[in-house]
């Protein structure tokens, strides 16, 4: 019997869940989806230069399960780049656990716990 899936640790967001080559519409295009974990992978490993051991610990995994995410979101955006296709990034995934923050709420700059997703406080909801 397989191990059960560990929840990820994910604090990554983006503004954009879409990116596709420039020219060609959307609907004539392939897609490649792009987990939230392989997103956060990414922004540890690439955009952070962060090593594996101290990404793993991030998303709360182990660092070989972290190698192997990483390893598939290089191998996805590597075949959208030369393939020429879209990348949607997953914008929620079962098992990710979304990192809270605590910030100023931008309706009513309280300064409040809320998901990095809303940022928005659960008084202004």
């Amino acid at each position: 019997m397989a191990r059960p899936v560990k929840t990820r640790r994910v604090r990554c967001s983006t503004a954009s869940y879409y990116f596709k080559p420039k020219g060609i519409p959307l609907n004539d295009l392939e897609e490649i989806y792009l987990a939230s974990d392989e997103l956060e992978a990414i922004r540890l490993a690439d955009r952070d230069e962060l090593f594996q051991e101290e990404a793993a610990v991030k998303m709360n995994i182990s660092r070989a399960t972290f190698g192997r995410i990483i390893m598939r979101a290089h191998k996805k955006i590597a075949e959208a780049i030369t393939m020429g296709k879209a990348i949607r990034i997953s914008e929620d995934l079962p098992l990710v656990l979304k990192e809270k923050s605590k910030n100023v709420c931008k309706k009513c700059g309280r300064k409040t716990v809320y998901s990095l997703k809303n940022s928005i406080c659960s008084k202004c909801l």
